[in-house]
């Protein structure tokens, strides 16, 4: 008899002084309404709701995501043209450290407004290459930056400050417990300004942290798969 076998996505990150984390993705989870201010979060939901998206039962809410979709890629398929992706920070646990990366959340607005879980589940969530250890950022997270570009065009810019720390994160997978190795968690996005078309075909973002200057970033381009046929 044979045994199923579950392929599971394997991340591999470059991280400060030369060393390297291999990383199999067992629980990805992204946080939503995950704003500093809840008062923010509210408006933010009110402006949602006048879209035809469904406001949560609860914020900050929190996202279970096939682990599959945690990818490290240069090219994400859709299957129309409203898509985009959203500028947030990811923690990935593993056997010995938490780390933090850069993440693009890309989501299919057409889905959102039946279901935004269900929306999650059609895009991957792209994240950087490169991580630090949350340890040796921790004491200046608030002043690391967090910007995106679609189709070279700034359409988010903030710190980190805008976002429930990673800290809270680490203390909420503690909580229900799946703070073990394999857990990556995205951290929900900030304000994207307005005017700015976020349906592009390029995405950029960057987490840069200004007391080193280092810069830990991930893109990628949009391609439209074919129609379907039948």
């Amino acid at each position: 008899m044979s045994t199923a076998r579950t392929q599971l996505a394997t991340l591999v990150f470059d991280l400060p002084g030369g060393e390297v984390a291999e990383v199999a993705v067992t629980t990805l989870l992204n946080g939503g309404y995950a704003g500093r201010s809840q008062d923010d979060v509210a408006a933010h939901v009110r402006e949602l709701a006048e879209l035809g998206v469904p406001a949560p039962s609860v914020t900050p809410s929190l996202y279970p995501v096939s682990p599959y979709l945690a990818q490290q890629t240069s090219t994400v398929p859709a299957q129309h043209g409203k898509t985009s992706g959203e500028a947030e920070w990811a923690l990935i646990v593993t056997d010995s450290d938490v780390l933090l990366t850069v993440a693009c959340d890309h989501t299919d607005r057409a889905l959102e407004v039946h279901g935004v879980a269900w929306s999650k589940n059609a895009g991957p969530d792209v994240l950087g290459r490169k991580a630090w250890r949350l340890s040796e950022v921790a004491d200046r997270i608030d002043a690391i930056e967090l910007t995106a570009w679609a189709d070279g065009v700034e359409i988010q810019r903030g710190t980190l400050a805008e976002l429930l720390t990673p800290q809270y994160w680490v203390e909420r997978l503690r909580e229900l417990g799946l703070l073990k190795p394999g857990t990556v968690l995205l951290s929900g996005t900030i304000p994207m300004h307005h005017g700015v078309d976020q349906f592009a075909s390029k995405w950029r973002v960057e987490l840069r942290d200004p007391a080193t200057d280092d810069v830990l970033d991930c893109d990628y381009e949009v391609t439209r798969l074919p129609d379907p046929i039948g």
